[in-house]
């Protein structure tokens, strides 16, 4: 078989018309007609006890037909604790794991945290309801800080300190340090973020013959299916789960919420179809956030500037509760690449979880390599300054040698290939760094400051490595395709049905991927991580080879031909002494007319051997208006090593997105609570998203290095983007404040607090 796609090509979405015209299918638009509205009560104080609820006035309210609680879910049989990952201690015991209710019991622990559900036939009249519940509140001091200590949330996390978690050797680590002839040191701020898809989230709910159908918008039905059987102690096929078109997942929505569960809860109670959608502000306060830890990072150097040691000490945010990924975050992920691309002999990180009297901190684009990378590049831009040498020149020093690989890395990750030195110096022409100099004279001249940012980083490809395929034909000559994996906008129809219409030869529009429905798909890995491509494409070699050996002796028959004489090659079957081709779409319908209904359906799955870990240099210029600390992002360059590119235009779309997003937090957007853990930033009026008119062309340039731990030499790139971008832009903003003696910048670098370090630093002088 011929594997064509090496070609590369690109082609047009094919779900673009669809989407664009009107015609998505978004969960709004699947809800049934006759399905009544829920709205949640939220805790609006960060901390209390719970001392009464009115619900009874609320039950009599105009077309109410239920007011649920954590209380009544419990009465039903219900076990309404919420899903959340441990972690272990360093000495070997499990993290806190506090129960998380589907609706707050007796305590409330963060604002906007679900109290009650109610129920009506309209939202209008369901939102009034909820003001009559007035609830009375018995307040706690609250815990706002992200540190250890204050006042305490959970009793199984003494000093509100969910896990302390270590890998490497400290003592090894301090050896080096103390050997070494040159040591810094820099600590540095993550800020928090809301991820604000375009579409909030949502469910809708309705119960069969006692068997459950929840839509939701979601990155995967087979975890929020696996969580409800639990929850409602229900055999697999009395759960189906679906999702329809998304409008935006990034991490934050690839796992359940309480809302889901106490949707299904009052439908299955009222035996009617339940339908509730967030609003904007609802979002912001209900929705997993990303970031937010602080760190503290040290390196250690030999004479000629060759790393020796490198330390990390992070602490981090988790909110009220842990949410389903939120302990393995800044630990676990963070650590898989927090040494990045250099050779560091000795390493050591300890990382701490913090509860706080905030929304739950989880997956946010990139999760934990972002904040991984962004502390490694920060710090090693700070080292270069420190040390006084070229930020590219130190990068190339320490870069992992190409004749290294396969390289163990300190924390256990197995880098199959990379030549970091090239695409640097690929990015260092392409971003014409040479050319530099003469426009920041330009930019002093006209009473600006310029700088100039470099990150590289590396990321690593997460998720099931497991993933199955099917394809089907169809009686009007059409094929499907049966994905495990969940599109939220990344062009998953496109790529998919082009990579299977290049093995097969079956038209593009002769095929339809399927995606989203845990009836018509037994199981799959779901989206996150950057997996979706490279896993699905594998399971789909798997199929197309299993689907033409099953042919083959079919087609040998009715050729009369030996079986081993039939081969395919350029979208067609032929065979050895005949002179007859058929397409695939014709020997389904040959297999058809013969009465093989087993020729008609294909499955196969496959188990990637390794992760694959996707490179690359973001080069960043910023201008900065000293007078108002106003930054401009000037000039934006990235050179990827993805490996191989199914879909060049669509993996530079993943590349623009992901740099818009690091642009936001890097500039424009922060989470900002009161001392009482009131949220400061819950409208679009105080929280900065980041706009068309804030970035430049985004320069975008592929620099293969084929992965090895996969068929295509694929390397994913749905993150890497971000893990790139947070470092590179504020490193350019250190680069162009050094002039005016700024020693430290973090995140966001609004113009207030660009203004204000200028300010401090000529008042210093």
């Amino acid at each position: 078989m011929n594997a064509s796609f090496g070609k590369s090509q690109t082609v047009s979405r094919v779900e673009d018309t669809r989407l664009l015209t009107g015609h998505g299918r978004y969960l709004d638009d699947t809800a049934p007609k006759q399905a009544l509205r829920a709205h949640f009560l939220r805790a609006e104080v960060a901390h209390a006890e719970i001392a009464s609820l009115d619900l009874a006035t609320a039950r009599a309210a105009a077309g109410v037909h239920l007011v649920l609680t954590a209380e009544d879910m419990e009465a039903a049989g219900m076990d309404i604790a919420m899903k959340g990952t441990t972690v272990t201690n360093a000495d070997g015991s499990r993290a806190a794991a506090p129960m998380r209710p589907m609706l707050a019991k007796g305590r409330v622990r963060y604002v906007g945290e679900p109290v009650v559900l109610i129920v009506a036939d309209t939202l209008e009249q369901a939102r009034d309801a909820a003001e009559l519940i007035a609830p009375d509140y018995k307040a706690l001091p609250a815990h706002v800080d992200p540190q250890p200590g204050g006042p305490q949330i959970h009793p199984e996390a003494p000093e509100n300190v969910a896990y302390d978690f270590q890998v490497g050797d400290p003592d090894e680590v301090e050896s080096a340090f103390a050997d070494a002839a040159h040591r810094v040191e820099i600590t540095l701020e993550d800020n928090r973020i809301i991820v604000n898809s375009m579409e909030p989230r949502g469910s809708w709910a309705e119960w069969q013959g006692g068997r459950l159908h929840l839509c939701l918008g979601s990155q995967g039905v087979w975890g929020p299916k696996t969580q409800l059987m639990k929850a409602f102690g229900l055999p697999e096929d009395k759960v189906h789960v679906t999702t329809p078109d998304v409008g935006g997942g990034f991490g934050m929505k690839g796992f359940m919420y309480p809302e889901y569960f106490a949707v299904a809860e009052a439908a299955r109670r009222l035996e009617r179809p339940v339908h509730w959608m967030s609003g904007r502000t609802e979002a912001m306060l209900s929705d997993n956030g990303g970031r937010d830890l602080v760190t503290k990072a040290e390196m250690a150097f030999d004479a000629d500037h060759r790393l020796l040691g490198y330390r990390v000490d992070v602490v981090s945010n988790l909110g009220a509760y842990n949410s389903n990924f939120g302990q393995a975050i800044q630990s676990q992920l963070f650590s898989k690449v927090m040494t990045g691309t250099y050779h560091i002999p000795q390493t050591h990180l300890r990382a701490r979880g913090v509860y706080t009297n905030t929304v739950q901190m989880d997956a946010y684009r990139g999760a934990g390599r972002p904040e991984a990378i962004y502390t490694l590049e920060r710090t090693m831009d700070h080292a270069a300054r420190e040390l006084g040498v070229d930020p590219w020149t130190l990068r190339r020093k320490n870069f992992i040698a190409p004749d290294a690989f396969p390289y163990r890395t300190q924390v256990g990750e197995l880098y199959d290939v990379g030549a970091f030195a090239e695409v640097l110096d690929h990015a260092h022409e392409e971003a014409d760094a040479d050319g530099f100099a003469a426009r920041r004279a330009d930019s002093e001249a006209r009473g600006k400051l310029r700088g100039l940012g470099l990150s590289y980083y590396i990321e690593a490809i997460l998720g099931d490595p497991t993933e199955g395929a099917t394809v089907a034909f169809n009686d009007d000559g059409t094929a499907s395709l049966f994905v495990g994996t969940q599109s939220n906008g990344q062009g998953h129809e496109t790529v998919y049905a082009q990579f299977l219409s290049d093995r097969t030869g079956i038209p593009l529009e002769s095929i339809h991927v399927v995606q989203g429905d845990s009836d018509l798909i037994a199981k799959g890995g779901g989206t996150g991580g950057s997996r979706s491509v490279t896993v699905q494409s594998a399971a789909t070699i798997a199929t197309v080879e299993r689907m033409i050996s099953a042919f083959a002796p079919f087609l040998a028959g009715e050729l009369d031909v030996a079986p081993d004489a039939v081969s395919f090659d350029e979208g067609a079957f032929r065979a050895e002494g005949s002179n007859r081709t058929l397409t695939m779409l014709e020997a389904a319908e040959l297999a058809r007319q013969r009465g093989r209904d087993d020729l008609l359906r294909h499955h196969a799955e496959t188990t990637l051997d390794g992760r694959s870990y996707p490179n690359g240099a973001h080069v960043a210029e910023v201008e900065i208006d000293p007078e108002t600390g106003k930054l401009r992002l000037d000039r934006y360059t990235v050179v990827d090593d993805l490996g191989n590119l199914l879909h060049p235009q669509l993996a530079e779309g993943q590349i623009h997105g992901g740099v818009a997003q690091g642009f936001g937090q890097a500039v424009t957007e922060h989470v900002a609570h009161d001392e009482s853990g009131q949220l400061l930033t819950a409208t679009f009026m105080d929280y900065a998203m980041p706009r068309a008119d804030d970035l430049p062309p985004i320069r975008f340039v592929s620099h293969p290095v084929p992965s090895t731990a996969n068929p295509l030499g694929m390397k994913g790139c749905g993150e890497a983007g971000t893990v790139g971008a947070l470092a590179a832009i504020a490193n350019a903003a250190r680069d162009a404040l050094a002039a005016e003696g700024v020693a430290r910048v973090d995140m966001p670098l609004t113009p207030d607090r660009v203004w204000s370090w200028i300010q401090s630093a000529r008042a210093g002088r």
